[in-house]
């Protein structure tokens, strides 16, 4: 039986966070995964993470998982794939199936980083070829450049469902729809937004009723539902779609905690059952760590933290780390992770039916119902500048979300956001805006535009986030599309501008008559479908 000082189950971004902070101590560490590659979700993240500089905002998710692999190989951390942990029991012995042979190794210290599975549910037809997970269907385009299908239907309003949905326009994939049992929608409005101008409409108090087809999906139907989640007779509306993917959240993989005879609870905040856990992520059995969607589902960033927090305690209860660094560290990593967890998202708001932001401003109900902020309600926020002369940002950031990169970006410190991480960003009218557009790139919601209404004589300047093929080339001719994806004026290609601390974010500069700048929000190229 060979042993480690340190056994790390899963290579996810928990797992192989805590792998190196752990190995920077000096431990010896080992981490099984039952995938053919590390990394876990990172891979298959091609947006930009929020958070601070701290958080690695603003960076993609697979370059975060490409630096992880990097720093674990260069400290020496042991990554076994296609190994599947069988059990763990109390003496902190693993058995693993490594090439349909079975080994058994035995760890001073266990963190367990399994991460979460898929959520599903039911209804006629819910079995037919084209019903996919979200997870699923990030994994055929991000990884295998796969389209899951040609005409989608998204059910799932969260931040994965309005992320996928995106990355499913990217990919050249049409979303008929995202629908939602809910009442209003669950993720980031800076998400839904950049969902929403490209046309792609929300039926919110909706669910599946029937997907339709003998083979494979060729339609479904969907219904509204009251107060008590029943279908509501006549509200029926059908779509003719060959994917139905779901994205409805997900669940902890914590059975190994629990078979290893850990205390469980059952938790929904958390997304079932979890761990439970000290404030280091220590479970009831000494030497026993949690870390990650394991004990309780959160965004990637969060789960980073929470394995850094993780491989630090072991460094201590091992020794590697003395008491005052260890309290040093922790307060660190606690300070950048309680940072994530505020604002309207955050675990103490979840349930709430918040009217307002933190500033007093009220809430965008056309931003909850459909998925854009309406025309009354965008200059209410103190991003969102009109009649300046000259080019000028406009920030449609309507929610306390933990995010500032836009506020780094400014080189002249024109965009302030403050010590608060989810304050509503404000720009300083006094400070001239030069036009570089950092802001616009860096921002992870895609929530930042420069708007120029004294171009020329009649016509203005929009300068919005891009990131589809094929780029327009200057001089081309489209028509813009405004919050809602609604056509609204021809627009014509001026700039389009590429650098790499945009990282693939391209600047595309569009001139729309002037009444159209604070409206056209996208632009859609003349002859594509």
């Amino acid at each position: 039986m060979k042993r480690y000082e340190l056994i790390i189950i899963g290579a996810g971004p928990a797992g192989l966070s805590a792998a190196i902070e752990a190995a920077k101590s000096g431990m010896e560490v080992i981490v099984f995964d039952e995938n053919a590659r590390p990394g876990g979700q990172l891979f298959k993240q091609i947006h930009k993470f929020f958070g601070s500089k701290e958080h690695r905002a603003k960076v993609r998710g697979f370059k975060i998982g490409e630096e992880l692999l990097a720093e674990a190989k260069e400290l020496g951390v042991k990554v076994v794939l296609n190994a599947i942990v069988m059990g763990i029991f109390r003496e902190k012995e693993i058995t693993v199936m490594i090439d349909d042979a079975v080994s058994h190794f035995k760890g001073d210290q266990i963190i367990v980083a399994t991460g979460a599975s898929e959520n599903m549910v039911t209804f006629k037809g819910w079995t037919l070829p084209g019903v996919i997970g979200a997870g699923a269907a990030q994994t055929m385009m991000n990884l295998h450049g796969i389209k899951p299908g040609e005409k989608v239907l998204m059910l799932g309003s969260g931040n994965v469902g309005l992320v996928v949905s995106y990355q499913l326009k990217q990919a050249g994939c049409e979303v008929v729809a995202i629908i939602d049992a809910a009442p209003k929608v669950g993720g980031y409005g800076v998400h839904a937004a950049k969902v929403a101008r490209l046309g792609v409409p929300f039926y919110l108090s909706h669910t599946i009723i029937e997907a339709e087809g003998e083979e494979c999906v060729k339609g479904v139907v969907i219904g509204e539902v009251d107060n008590k989640w029943n279908i509501i007779p006549g509200t029926e509306k059908h779509f003719e779609v060959d994917t139905i993917c779901l994205a409805v959240g997900l669940s902890p993989m914590s059975q190994l905690l629990n078979a290893a005879g850990c205390e469980m609870e059952e938790s929904p905040r958390k997304g079932g059952g979890v761990p439970i856990c000290n404030k280091y992520g220590e479970t009831s059995i000494d030497g026993i760590f949690a870390a990650g969607d394991v004990s309780g589902i959160e965004e990637a960033s969060s789960a980073m933290i929470e394995g850094r927090m993780a491989g630090a305690a072991v460094s201590k209860a091992a020794g590697y780390m003395e008491e005052d660094l260890f309290k040093e560290r922790y307060s660190q990593l606690s300070g950048a992770l309680d940072q994530l967890r505020q604002g309207m998202f955050g675990p103490e708001n979840k349930g709430k039916d918040l009217k307002y932001t933190d500033e007093g401003i009220e809430l965008s109900t056309s931003l909850l119902k459909k998925g854009y902020i309406g025309e009354g309600e965008i200059e209410q926020f103190p991003g969102v500048t009109v009649n300046v002369k000259g080019i000028h940002p406009v920030i449609e950031c309507t929610q306390n979300i933990p995010c500032n990169p836009c506020q780094d970006a400014c080189v002249k410190h024109c965009i302030k956001i403050g010590s608060n991480i989810t304050s509503l960003p404000v720009v300083d009218k006094e400070v001239e805006c030069t036009g570089c557009g950092m802001c616009v790139a860096s921002c992870s919601g895609q929530a930042i535009f420069l708007v120029n209404e004294t171009y020329e004589e009649g016509y203005a300047t929009v300068t919005i986030p891009y990131e589809f093929l094929p780029l327009p080339n200057k001089g081309d001719m489209g028509i813009a599309l405004d919050r809602s994806g609604i056509e609204v004026c021809e627009a014509e290609v001026l700039e389009v501008r590429s650098a790499k601390p945009m990282d693939h974010t391209k600047l595309l500069t569009m001139k729309v008559p002037t009444d159209m700048a604070m409206k056209a929000r996208f632009i859609k190229m003349k002859g594509a479908c």
